[in-house]
């Protein structure tokens, strides 16, 4: 057989296989989801990303005909639950809904049981939640320039609780200080919700929280906030700088929540479970909740998450080798 016979074989061959796989896509969408959905959140109940994780299921339950049953395993700061839907059928009807907790492990830790960027595939951000410095009252200072300059010049006495170690409010308080040269001691704790008591009772001065769980302290004067993650202003807190305008400009910082699917989903799949999340992120029923709590909501495609977690993974490893923190 000649060279050009055997090429335009493979060409043929190449050409009826490709509608064979379309089909097959059109198929898998078509059916998709069969059963019901396990939406495995890797945090306790009642956090605001257990809160959003409900509505969404409620929502993508209403729209793709099938229920969507969410399921806590906390432990190991999101390392179990990315563990289970990494190991879990590549059929998109288990599914993870996590947080940056995601790209820091990847960074942050020394050995995972499995590969952030290979082993889960980014599906859809539902909404992000700027990050909220807040301090006691009693601390010497009231606004982020006051806190700097502070801490500039007592280093290493500011304590700023956390939710742990390698958590999202503790590495982006390193990322702060190796960008403004302070030095802040962490107090971690075992969760959100006792590092804000102690901060609300003054055992610590400072702590990265959000608008959802500081804003009533704020308003009732027990916590002064001090600048706001995002790169413009929240309109819940208007008169609250943001980190950028005040001296670091491109600052960012946002507690993101996120659904991902196992590595081998069918793409059309993961577009199918995109456009459903996004849907019910559009509605009006999300939309004013979202408002309340001060929820940005996202929507977006899985590509832009994709490119999100590589740009995470490589700013954390990057802060991860100039700080020499590492996680167990």
């Amino acid at each position: 057989m000649t060279i050009a016979r055997r090429t335009l074989l493979a060409g043929g061959i190449s050409l009826a296989a490709a509608p064979m796989a379309v089909t097959r896509a059109v198929r898998a969408q078509a059916s998709y989801p069969d059963k019901p959905v396990r939406l495995v959140v890797p945090f306790p109940p009642g956090g605001v990303t257990d809160v959003v994780a409900r509505l969404l299921a409620q929502k993508m339950a209403a729209d793709l005909g099938q229920p969507f049953i969410v399921e806590n395993k906390a432990g190991a700061a999101g390392v179990i639950a990315s563990e289970f839907v990494a190991k879990a059928p590549p059929d998109g009807h288990t599914l993870l809904f996590t947080t940056p907790n995601h790209t820091i492990n990847a960074a942050f830790r020394a050995a995972m049981p499995y590969d952030t960027e290979k082993d889960l595939l980014p599906v859809s951000i539902a909404g992000q939640v700027p990050m909220l410095l807040v301090s006691h009252p009693s601390a010497p200072f009231d606004t982020f320039k006051g806190f700097i300059d502070y801490a500039r010049k007592n280093p290493g006495k500011l304590n700023a609780s956390s939710a742990g170690n390698g958590t999202l409010p503790h590495v982006t308080m390193e990322l702060l200080m190796l960008k403004t040269g302070i030095q802040v001691t962490n107090v971690p704790y075992r969760g959100a919700a006792p590092a804000l008591a102690d901060l609300v009772a003054g055992q610590v001065q400072l702590k990265l929280d959000t608008y959802a769980t500081a804003g009533q302290f704020i308003a009732d004067r027990k916590l002064n906030a001090l600048a706001i993650t995002s790169l413009s202003r929240s309109r819940l807190l208007p008169n609250v700088p943001t980190v950028a305008e005040s001296g670091l400009p491109g600052f960012e910082g946002y507690l993101w929540m996120g659904l991902v699917a196992p590595a081998g989903t069918p793409k059309a799949v993961i577009d199918k479970l995109a456009a459903a999340s996004n849907r019910a992120v559009q509605s009006q029923e999300l939309r004013e909740r979202f408002d309340k709590e001060g929820i940005d909501p996202v929507g977006n495609t899985p590509a832009e998450f994709r490119a999100l977690v590589t740009r995470e993974i490589a700013q954390w490893r990057e802060l991860a080798k100039a700080t020499k923190i590492t996680v167990d």
